[in-house]
């Protein structure tokens, strides 16, 4: 297991598909990180990226100890499908003193628990979310998490740039070094998304990478 008198930034608990895109993007922005699954598939996938990858089966507060995320300055609980999990997880974080702790939420009745136990609340698969935020702000992008100075989660417009093709020739991986983790078409969210997706003009996509990768990439979007 982690040293545990080693501070590291951040810690992810749960890695399906916004875990991993989140734990991907800081480990490859230079970040350390830890991360946690009960997937030892999953975890064999993320271990070609870090070191730093456990499996723990029984999500407690000793079992989570034992990782070191307790030495974490942010800890991501990326466990919004099963609630009661989700919860117990997030309150043992909060127990051992880790200075920040953001939860994924499904409903908003789970995201209203998580909060009143202490956590800050990401809604990454609701698409109220970027329907509000598009009604109260006229920007083409908008920033509703920062994770720190350096990494963003960002919705931008698709424009002509890149509409009809696929994520893969987009540029927004290969050559921008972002993720699309989520996407609003005609006010429905779709978060299955593989590299063969076909954009489209108006689509609002919803991007993690460095803040100064998504300035670029926002920039190819509106050249002309």
């Amino acid at each position: 297991m982690f040293n545990h008198k080693v501070s590291i930034e951040f810690g992810i608990i749960g890695i399906g598909r916004f875990g991993f895109a989140l734990a991907k993007t800081l480990i490859e922005a230079g970040k350390e990180v830890i991360v946690i699954d009960n997937d030892e598939d999953k975890i064999k996938q993320i271990r070609n990226l870090t070191d730093n990858a456990f499996v723990v089966n029984n999500l407690g507060k000793e079992a989570l100890e034992e990782t070191g995320i307790q030495n974490c300055e942010t800890v991501f609980v990326c466990i919004g499908e099963k609630i009661d999990v989700s919860i117990l997880t997030t309150l043992n974080v909060i127990n051992m003193g880790v200075k920040r702790v953001i939860s994924k939420a499904n409903t908003y009745e789970q995201g209203c628990v998580l909060k009143k136990i202490g956590a800050e609340i990401v809604y990454p698969e609701n698409d109220m979310a970027i329907r509000i935020a598009n009604r109260l702000l006229n920007e083409e992008a908008f920033e509703f998490i920062e994770l720190n100075n350096d990494i963003h989660i960002e919705e931008l417009r698709v424009t002509k740039v890149i509409d009809g093709k696929s994520i893969l020739k987009s540029k927004v991986r290969n050559e921008f070094g972002l993720n699309i983790i989520a996407l609003e078409r005609d006010e429905e969210t779709i978060i299955e998304l593989d590299p063969n997706f076909i954009l489209k003009e108006n689509d609002f996509i919803v991007v993690i990478g460095k803040k100064n990768s998504i300035r670029k990439f926002e920039e190819y979007l509106n050249h002309k």
